[in-house]
This record gives structure tokens, C-alpha cells and sequence, in this order.
């Protein structure tokens, strides 16, 4: 019997991914319903392959656009904005939803398809970052799998199911350590847009690309994973590891450290996400380690990368402070994608915003709503301030 995935952010990287694995095994797979961004080129030529009983896009004018592009019988199956972002999530017949959205967008969508008893393969780190409490609570109550599909949260996955979670001591996320690894912090300040997209081992959007050479992404991966795991702030170490091979890795209190390793290819995770606790036979090579030679592993520059710290910070603070950091983030990532403001000056903004917005709780979404337009407010004005000389 088929598996019917409803996939949110459908033309992105993950998204684009997740088509593939579903493209190359269409006796396991169905897409029911997809839903995208602006994208409609990609989105209408995936609808046409895949065949989904609904699309959505992010606003009516782009449905507009997409209903010209697709035949008259698709347009009653057009969705747009938020509403369709969640009906797509939620979509009855869905077995399985995917939410690869970028950002804080794919809170309320994830937490539609929760609520309506899907399994969800999470590729939205945000989704935890800003209310891992609420989200998870929301697992537990409808006895729904959250399977990550991230990378490094799919190898901790894996390696933990080496031993029993009460014997575990710690995680280790694994970083790549970006195009920067090595640079001083006086040197990062006038590095290129076209720099800092080009990463050395993975091909991602801009957004992620960004995150990952200030390493602002590995903390935000430190604050999904001690929600996912449950476990505490000081049990979760971050690695810079160049190579990309050894995805993260789990310690236990015998000293016994699990690795997961693999070709830097995100197919791998996705298809666990898909197929748990099977495994697909995928069409790429192995990992040949002779030829890896050797695998190096450092401790974080916290001078020239502060971003980890923060995100520790903000975890140990809690309250609504994990959402603004990612909602300054958010807005000072498209600040410097806009050529508005130096690279540096991205970690500097999100430091700022989180000393000036701290109220709310965790446990309501409309404080943590709250706190993140606030964020948004307060981070787009200081990179207003903080524009190139």
C-alpha cells in the first residue's frame, strides 16, 4: 500500500529532495497535496507530474498565476496564504506530512497536521525552535511520529535506537563549519553575498546557506534537538566537522560514542522519514572511507561565530526568547540578501533584538506570536540603522 505524503515548501531544496525519493519509488509513494511559495513555474510542473488533489501557493495573486499555468479542472484545487498552507498540512487522506516550509511560516501549518493525527517528517527546525513545548505537547496528546529529517537530528534518531534514552549522556551535532571555517572575526565583516552562499558540501537555499556560514543554523539545531530528544541544555555539544560525513553523533554513560556516517546527500534522511523503520534501497553510492581519508573534528570559534552561543543562551533562558532569536534572524538574513547590511552584522542584530524582547511564555502561542513580530519589528529597524557605509 502506498504511502500519501502531503509535502509543505514543495519547490525548495528539501522539497524538491523528498519529489525525487517519491519520483524513483512510485509503488511506495503518492503526493496528495503539495503547497509552495512563489515559485509557480516549479510548483505547476510538479503538480502536472505528481498529480496532487490540491496545491497551494502563497497569496491569491500567485494562485492567479498558477491557475494559468495549470489546465481549467486544476482550478477549484488552488489554495493560497496561510489557509491553504494548513489545509494542505491537515489533508484528510495524508498519511505523512512533510514540512519543509523556511522559517517561522511552518509553525502553524505543522501544528495543523499534528492536530489532525498525521505523522510529520520535520524538516522545519523553526517549528521547534519556537514552540518546541506547545509542538510537542501537541505529539504526545494525538500519539503522532515526529520524524526529523534534518541530517544531523536523523543520525541522532538513528544512533539512539543503539541503547536506552535513560543511558544516554549526551548528543553531538556535527557542523560543517560553513565556507568561513578558519576566518577571523575581523576578516568576516566584508565577505561577499556570493561568498557566503557558496557552501562547501551541500546545495540548500538561501536562507539555510546563510544561517550555515554564520553557524546560526547549528544553533538552532541545538534548540530543535533538546526539544525532538528532550534532552537538557548542557547534554547537547556542537562539532565543526568538515568533512560532512559523520552526521552527529550520541554518547551513552558506558563511554560508548554511536555515530551515524554517509554521503552528504539529503535523500538519506529523507527516505528514513518516509519509510521508518524500513529502509529504501537508494540509487547512490556508498560511503567508501578509504577514500575519505581522514575526518577531522574542532570545538566552534565562538569569537568569529557567536551564533551558537546565543542560541544556547536563548534555550536556557526559554520563554518566548528562542522565537526571537529566530525571528531577528530571519529579518537580518534577508537584510544581508538584500545587500543592506554587512555579514557580521546579522549575529549583532539578533543579539540586540533578544536583550530588548524577553516577555511571554512558552506555553502560549499568542505570546510567542507576539514576541516574534515583535522581533521582526525591532530587528527590521535596527538593520535600517545598521545599512553598508
Amino acid at each position: 500500500m502506498k504511502r500519501r505524503i502531503s509535502l509543505l515548501g514543495s519547490t525548495g531544496s528539501i522539497g524538491v529532495n523528498v519529489l525525487d525519493v517519491v519520483r524513483r519509488y512510485p509503488d511506495r509513494f503518492e503526493v496528495v497535496a503539495l503547497a509552495a511559495g512563489s515559485n509557480v513555474e516549479l510548483l505547476a510542473a510538479q503538480a502536472l507530474e505528481f498529480q496532487p488533489s490540491c496545491v497551494s501557493v502563497c497569496d491569491e495573486r500567485h494562485g492567479r498565476l498558477l491557475g494559468l499555468k495549470l489546465p481549467a479542472h486544476w482550478h477549484n484545487r488552488i489554495l493560497w496564504g496561510e489557509a491553504g498552507n494548513q489545509e494542505v498540512a491537515a489533508y484528510a487522506s495524508a498519511d505523512i506530512t512533510v514540512s519543509a516550509i523556511v522559517g517561522a511560516a511552518g509553525l502553524r501549518p505543522t501544528l495543523a497536521a499534528i492536530q489532525a493525527g498525521k505523522d510529520v517528517g520535520l524538516a522545519n527546525k523553526e517549528t521547534l525552535v519556537m514552540a518546541g513545548r506547545i509542538v510537542m505537547d501537541a505529539v504526545a496528546a494525538q500519539g503522532v511520529q515526529l520524524l526529523p529529517v534534518d541530517s544531523e537530528h536523523s543520525a541522532i534518531f538513528q544512533a539512539l535506537e543503539a541503547g536506552r534514552r535513560v543511558d544516554v549522556k549526551k548528543i553531538i551535532l556535527t557542523a560543517s563549519g560553513g565556507p568561513f571555517r578558519g576566518r577571523t572575526a575581523d576578516s568576516l565583516r566584508k565577505v561577499t553575498l556570493a561568498e557566503a552562499l557558496n557552501h562547501p558540501k551541500w546545495k540548500m537555499g538561501k536562507k539555510i546557506s546563510i544561517d550555515s556560514a554564520t553557524l546560526m543554523n547549528k544553533g538552532l539545531e541545538v534548540i530543535e534537538a533538546s526539544w525532538l530528544f528532550g534532552m537538557p541544555v548542557d547534554a547537547i555539544e556542537v562539532l565543526v566537522h568538515p568533512q560532512s560525513i559523520v552526521h552527529s553523533l550520541v554518547e551513552f554513560r558506558d563511554g560508548s560514542v554511536i555515530a551515524q556516517l554517509g554521503i552528504p546527500d539529503m535523500r538519506i534522511p529523507i527516505a528514513y522519514a518516509l519509510t521508518y523503520p524500513e529502509r529504501l534501497s537508494l540509487p547512490m553510492p556508498s560511503l567508501n572511507l578509504a577514500e575519505c581519508g581522514r575526518l577531522d573534528f574542532f570545538e566552534p570559534d565562538h569569537q568569529s561565530f557567536p551564533a551558537v552561543n546565543l542560541a544556547y543562551a536563548a534555550l536556557r533562558a526559554g520563554g518566548v526568547l528562542p522565537a526571537v532569536l529566530n525571528a531577528a534572524n530571519e529579518v537580518a538574513v534577508e537584510a544581508f540578501l538584500q545587500g543592506r547590511i554587512d555579514f557580521t552584522a546579522i549575529v549583532d542584530i539578533v543579539s540586540t533584538t533578544m536583550d530588548r524582547v524577553q516577555n511571554g511564555s512558552e506555553e502560549s502561542i499568542d505570546d510567542i506570536l507576539a514576541a516574534d513580530g515583535e522581533a521582526r519589528r525591532l530587528a527590521g529597524e535596527i538593520a535600517g540603522l545598521a545599512t553598508h557605509p
